[in-house]
């Protein structure tokens, strides 16, 4: 198979084909239409010289008979005239018939309403184009008048005159044919030059040059994606080297409430416990079992989210519908209020109702996770401020605080799943490491933006706009 068969199934189609069939169909379209103009100009010009020779030799004809002195004379020097293919007719003034060379004039019916007869009559001259009503078929017509008052007339088969255009077009013909077979010829050899140099294109080369101008994009694309081709195979084995250090840091989170949970029921019951200390270690069972709920919960949303990002279906989470921000971000300060209370950390919001479309379950992890790590990661007398408020005509979700902020060197992976600035007083705080991860992936699931703002020891800014 040629280079240029390859690359698709059945349907794909030879450029070179392609290229040659253009060219050898617009030159034979062309040559067609050439010969079509020639044609009608070449018929047109030889009917108007055979009109032209006919009206001269009625002239000639007219001129030798016009000095005759009578009707008979005038017959007898037409009868001496050899017309050849051409027909005579000598016409009286009243249209009788006096003499025709091809019929006899006795039968012939009255001519005087024969257009170039009665144009002779009238003007001196005239002439027609039509089908003769004696003889049938199409003749040429040219008649003049003569100084007695009668009319002489020339008739030419329009038939003699097709055989003369029939000889010019078959020789037009065959000159066309052998233009078509040289243009048919060259559009092979000029299809194969074009295409060459497109053949040669490499497209594993990671700088190819393009032949043509018009093909600078198309190679610029294949340079492209061979480039996004390395990158994504370099993403590849990031994602999964990234998809080992998530399976073991699930397994390693899960491990600790698990074990925890395990060690005191087993001291429990084994009897080791004190009766006393029975109901601090079922609060410590309860808080750990707690903990790997919501871990498992968390897991489990970020796997939806991570299928819907692949799959693209949005309904993995029910539907999308119209939902107020602000009212969204009061159910959760209502649902956290305690909390802030008991960390010592004073929760308020702000703002306006503002109505987005989206999946109010996402938003409301999404502004919770927000405000829990506000909390979680403040100071004691500290503050927690949600605003929900347009900015610039977008509608925008805005969660502040004065806790102890994040190191700059930190900020960009702060949404990494289970990435912690300080891994042990952040389990300390509690929290899955989740949290900020679903939060980006909310985000992009309603193709919203978010920003972060912190500073170390002041405090911590998180906005998100939505489209």
């Amino acid at each position: 198979m040629g280079r240029e068969g390859r690359g698709g199934g059945g349907t794909a189609h030879s450029l070179r084909r392609s290229v040659f069939v253009s060219f050898a169909v617009s030159c034979s379209v062309v040559a067609a239409v050439l010969l079509l103009t020639l044609s009608m100009f070449y018929r047109s010009s030889v009917l108007n010289d055979a009109k032209g020779m006919l009206a001269r030799e009625c002239a000639s004809v007219a001129a030798s008979i016009g000095d005759g002195g009578g009707a008979a004379d005038e017959i007898g020097l037409l009868s001496s005239i050899d017309f050849g293919e051409e027909r005579a007719t000598l016409v009286a003034p009243d249209g009788t018939v006096l003499y025709d060379s091809l019929a006899d004039a006795a039968t012939l019916e009255n001519h005087a309403g024969r257009p170039e007869v009665a144009e002779a009559f009238q003007t001196g001259e005239g002439e027609s184009d039509r089908a003769s009503d004696t003889l049938g078929y199409v003749s040429l017509y040219h008649a003049r008048r003569l100084p007695s008052g009668d009319v002489v007339r020339l008739g030419l088969d329009r038939s003699s005159v097709g055989r003369i255009v029939g000889q010019g077009l078959f020789l037009m013909v065959i000159v066309v044919g052998c233009l078509v077979v040289v243009a048919w010829f060259v559009s092979r050899v000029i299809a194969s030059r074009l295409v060459r140099p497109i053949l040669e294109i490499d497209p594993e080369a990671e700088d190819a040059k393009a032949p043509y101008v018009e093909l600078e994009p198309l190679v610029s694309r294949l340079n492209e994606q061979h480039h996004d081709i390395i990158e994504r195979m370099d993403q590849v084995q990031s994602a999964d080297d990234m998809r080992r250090e998530f399976t073991a840091n699930v397994t390693h989170e899960l491990k600790t409430p698990i074990a925890a949970i395990s060690g005191a029921s087993e001291l429990i019951r084994d009897g080791i416990v004190r009766p006393e200390d029975i109901p601090n270690f079922a609060g410590r069972i309860y808080d750990d079992a707690q903990r790997l709920s919501a871990l498992v919960s968390d897991i489990l949303t970020l796997s939806k989210l991570d299928e819907t990002e692949r799959t693209r279906d949005r309904q993995m989470f029910g539907s999308v519908e119209d939902i107020d921000l602000l009212s969204v971000a009061s159910d959760v300060c209502q649902r956290y209020g305690q909390r802030a209370r008991d960390a010592g950390v004073r929760l308020r919001l702000d703002g306006v109702s503002t109505t987005i479309r989206g999946n109010a379950r996402l938003l409301d992890e999404m502004v919770g996770n927000l405000v829990s790590n506000s909390i979680r990661y403040n100071r004691q007398g500290g503050s927690v401020f949600v605003w929900v408020l347009p900015q610039a005509g977008k509608p925008c979700v805005r969660v502040s605080d004065t806790g102890i902020g994040i190191p700059q060197e930190d900020q960009a992976k702060v949404f990494e799943r289970f990435y912690r600035v300080d891994k042990g007083r952040s389990r300390e705080r509690g929290g899955t490491g989740l949290g900020l991860a679903i939060v980006k992936h909310a985000v992009a699931f309603h193709d919203a933006t978010i920003d972060l703002k912190s500073e170390l020891g002041k405090g911590t800014q998180i906005t998100v706009t939505f489209p």
